[in-house]
């Protein structure tokens, strides 16, 4: 069973807001809430258990169902809303904010944070290792070394898994990220497909239930409505982006709501659950939906109507502190015309299904047409440009590489990016670099400025083997995994020099466990 160390890996549960964490003084509960540190929703501190003579208890252990106590006391979920204490001949004492102590004698189960109500302990316990032992006979097989890590990525899931705007949602991290943001929904759904296709459903649904009127995706959707539009900008490049904008408007650098989304990868995630297992009426329900976000891109988000989309706003793109934005607010680095490309040629699928082939053959048409405007307008002979207010962006960053997604480059400039990424710049022990090892601007440190990502190199291993390199995308594959289980945790983001947690990372994040526990359940070589 999986061991809890209190720290990265809290004790906590499906559907639940509390997590348990070893503080300097004992246990502390908080509660995860949206965009709130858990300093701010603290339940209790100071939670020690002592035994008849006043001697501190320790944990002896801490496992998905249970945190443990010497001297038979235990914590146990009852249920999602209600962590209770177990025990007999044994104080229990704690700190709640306002700095009121509190002690109670064990003498059963006691309800220590939630709504009041008689818990026999037998019960309580059985229940927890029973849902625990089911979740796991579901994750999918892994090889013998990559075993360990992919049930804390299984662990992770589930309990990341929070009820959201009706449905249940996997959000990225109970540690301030309770909300369901739209792309790491998206990577969600993608190792969900494989135990529980109707959850993995529910990740992209929550989207598309929130659909605006114009047809675009919200960036996040969370307990209090959708963020789908932002006066924010970046922690790094605030002060140079809002001189952007000020330019750029012939104002006062501040700047009014920008309509934020997230990168067009529903189609694709979709067809992804469909293959795993095939539902046309649910086809058939989110395909015209897709189609209005689709065309969103490019009646409302491609502010020079050449046909190549621009993201908006940082946020957007998802990479929200790259060096990119250091040129402007808004700018077109080839990702997001290669994800265009890639969901037009999903859309083809999806209409194919439903028995569409004149929606299948004009989607095809318009991925060929995206592809061709791309090559002449964006690749410079040696690699494919970023632009930003109207002037190219001289930083090197792994999107250069995503046209390799689409599978419908020329030969020879798909090969000359496979060289590019075999090359020095981005090929190390730790692959890929979000930033060239030899840019200037490169921070292996820093968020998107250097440091790897799991759904960067997930989706160029796609796009590797779509676009005819196997071979490199078995090894970017099988370095990833390497990364990921020595590492000691599923981080947000990993230092690509040394391999390990980048220091702001945060830790049990949920597009990072997805996307390790599809590339572990899947031989090297299979699509």
């Amino acid at each position: 069973m999986l061991t809890l160390d209190l720290v990265e890996r809290p004790f906590t549960e499906r559907g639940s807001r509390l997590l348990v964490t070893a503080g300097p003084d004992g246990l502390r509960v908080a509660r995860a809430a949206y965009e709130t540190p858990l300093a701010e929703t603290t339940e209790l501190t100071a939670l020690v258990v002592r035994d008849p003579g006043g001697r501190p208890l320790p944990v002896v252990s801490a496992t998905p169902s249970e945190v443990a106590f010497a001297g038979g006391v235990s914590l146990l979920f009852a249920d999602p809303s209600t962590l209770v204490i177990a025990g007999r001949h044994a104080r229990a004492s704690w700190r709640l904010p306002d700095a009121t102590e509190h002690t109670l004698a064990l003498t059963g189960c006691h309800v220590l944070a939630g709504p009041p109500g008689h818990w026999p302990e037998p019960a309580v316990r059985a229940a927890a290792e029973a849902r625990w032992n089911d979740w796991f006979a579901r994750m999918p097989p892994v090889r013998a070394d990559l075993a360990e890590r992919a049930r804390m990525a299984w662990w992770t899931l589930a309990v990341n898994l929070l009820p959201i705007a009706g449905r249940e949602g996997l959000v990225p991290s109970k540690y301030g990220y309770a909300g369901v943001w739209n792309w790491d929904a998206l990577f969600h759904a993608v190792a969900l497909r494989h135990a529980s296709p109707a959850l993995a459903r529910d990740q992209i649904l929550l989207l598309l239930d929130h659909q605006l009127p114009d047809g675009r995706l919200p960036d996040v959707v969370h307990d209090h409505g959708v963020l789908a539009e932002t006066t924010d900008l970046p922690r790094a490049d605030h002060v140079r982006l809002s001189e952007h904008v000020g330019r750029a408007n012939g104002t006062a650098p501040s700047p009014g709501p920008v309509p934020v989304t997230k990168p067009p990868l529903a189609a694709w995630a979709v067809w992804k659950v469909h293959q795993a297992d095939p539902d046309l009426p649910f086809l058939a329900s989110v395909y015209p939906r897709l189609v209005r976000a689709h065309a969103w891109w490019f009646a409302a988000s491609d502010p020079d109507g050449d046909g190549l989309p621009a993201y908006l706003h940082p946020y957007s793109s998802g990479l929200d502190d790259s060096p990119v934005w250091d040129y402007g607010p808004r700018a077109e680095p080839p990702d997001l015309s290669s994800y265009l490309i890639h969901q037009a040629d999903r859309l083809a699928d999806i209409a194919d299904a439903l028995d569409l082939p004149g929606d299948a053959a004009r989607w095809r048409s318009r991925a060929a047409a995206h592809t061709r405007l791309l090559v002449a307008n964006r690749w410079d002979g040696t690699r494919f440009r970023t632009v930003a207010d109207g002037e190219n962006v001289p930083v090197r960053t792994a999107l250069d590489l995503m046209p390799l997604f689409t599978g419908r480059l020329p030969p020879e400039i798909a090969a000359r990016l496979e060289r590019t990424l075999r090359s020095t710049a981005y090929w190390g022990e730790h692959p890929v670099p979000t930033v060239a090892f030899d840019d200037p601007a490169f921070d292996p440190e820093a968020m998107w400025r250097g440091p790897v990502w799991l759904n960067i190199n997930y989706l160029l291993i796609e796009g590797l083997r779509r676009s005819g390199f196997a071979a490199t995308a078995d090894e970017l594959q099988h370095r990833t995994l390497a990364m990921v289980r020595d590492a000691g945790g599923l981080y947000e983001y990993w230092n690509p020099l040394t391999g390990a947690r980048a220091t702001r990372a945060t830790s049990g994040f949920g597009w990072s466990s997805a996307l390790f526990i599809d590339l572990a359940r899947r031989p090297p070589g299979t699509p």
